[in-house]
């Protein structure tokens, strides 16, 4: 995701992703049709911490726990989530290892990392999810992605070419194969977002 530094004095390790802003209340509208009315949110791939810190404020009775694999990361996203009651410290979680450090969730969102990753980022996620969750537990996803081998908008194209010259193991992934591969989960509805985005629920599946 491309970062950009907050100018503000004495705050040198706050990060800022731009979309962040253009996206948060599209996606919050459709977590509030998704999310459980209590427990514990595992936010995967928590970047800067913005999206943590809105939900957070949005849904104040839920307790959002965000993670990252780096701790500028983590660090940008303890000074985001400050002062709010319901956001927990945020864990080194590496998807593509086996031993996630949460015990139980209700619910696992994943924003904006599925295209900028190794595809085995993504199989790890859906694995680690499906340990985590309960049947029938959401997790979210949010992106953009291809459909049918196709890609929905020039920008996107773009977009996509621009992340694998950055490195050639990302890329925008086929909506078909991400389903195929979440073995753990049934697909419950996918929702056109804006600027060629989409949004991914699947439920953890019966054991």
């Amino acid at each position: 995701m491309p970062w950009i530094a907050v100018e503000a004095p004495g705050d040198t390790e706050r990060r800022h992703a731009p979309a962040t802003l253009r996206n948060r209340d599209a996606i919050a509208d459709v977590l509030a049709t998704v999310l459980p009315s209590s427990g514990t949110v595992l936010e995967v791939a928590s970047g800067s911490g913005e999206h943590c810190a809105y939900f957070a404020q949005r849904f104040r009775m839920l307790l959002w726990q965000p993670s990252d694999p780096e701790p500028a990361a983590r660090a940008s996203i303890a000074m985001w989530c400050d002062g709010l009651s319901n956001s927990c410290p945020a864990l080194d979680l590496d998807v593509e290892k086996a031993d996630w450090p949460p015990a139980e969730a209700a619910a696992v969102v994943c924003i904006n990392m599925v295209h900028i990753s190794p595809w085995e980022a993504t199989l790890g996620l859906l694995s680690g999810a499906a340990r985590l969750l309960p049947s029938g537990a959401p997790l979210f996803l949010y992106g953009p992605y291809r459909r049918a081998g196709h890609l929905s908008a020039p920008s996107n194209e773009a977009f996509d070419a621009s992340l694998k010259m950055r490195d050639p193991r990302w890329g925008l992934r086929d909506l078909d194969e991400v389903v195929a591969a979440a073995d753990g989960f049934v697909l419950d509805r996918v929702v056109e977002m804006p600027t060629n985005n989409l949004s991914i629920i699947f439920r953890r599946r019966e054991p």
